[in-house]
């Protein structure tokens, strides 16, 4: 309970307004040669004050999307160990419907390089692609203790490429 007066608080402030702003972005089509690994709409919870999603809670998603597709080649526990590159475009509002997709960029004896590429649908204009985040992320498989382990070769597209730490 505070013992101020009620009229000594400050005013409660109001929703946060849309982002509604035109952005100038070239619309493109998502690329054929990735895999759609996750699709998620921001909400306004996840927006700063200018009305933009927070860039952590984008990076927190990429992450998951990046797991997701390292997992297939790990098949068991791991851990993010590096984000290489991180890049973001374009603004991401309230509302947009984000398509998060991604390839394996390199796969060594313990670790796998991901690419992720985020693009967003505007609500009100769905079809439309405008991609807004692109970035490359390190996953090291581990065990029990949290040591890095070798990821199975099995899982290894091409495994007598060269594609070794």
């Amino acid at each position: 309970m505070s013992s101020l007066p009620p009229e000594s608080h400050p005013p409660a402030l109001g929703p946060i307004p849309a982002n509604t702003r035109a952005v100038d972005a070239p619309k493109v089509d998502l690329p054929a040669d990735k895999e759609l690994v996750l699709k998620v709409v921001p909400m306004p919870k996840d927006c700063n004050a200018n009305g933009d999603i927070f860039g952590g809670w984008v990076m927190a998603q990429v992450d998951i999307a990046g797991s997701i597709l390292a997992a297939r080649y790990v098949r068991g526990r791991m851990a993010t160990v590096a984000v290489n590159q991180f890049v973001f475009k374009q603004p991401v509002r309230v509302g947009d419907i984000l398509s998060f997709v991604g390839g394996v960029m390199r796969i060594g004896n313990t670790s796998i390089t991901i690419d992720v590429q985020v693009y967003a649908e505007r609500y009100d204009t769905q079809g439309q692609y405008i991609k807004v985040t692109e970035a490359a992320l390190t996953y090291v498989a581990i065990d029990a203790q949290g040591r890095p382990r070798p990821i199975p070769r099995e899982t290894r597209p091409n495994a007598a490429s060269g594609n070794a730490e």
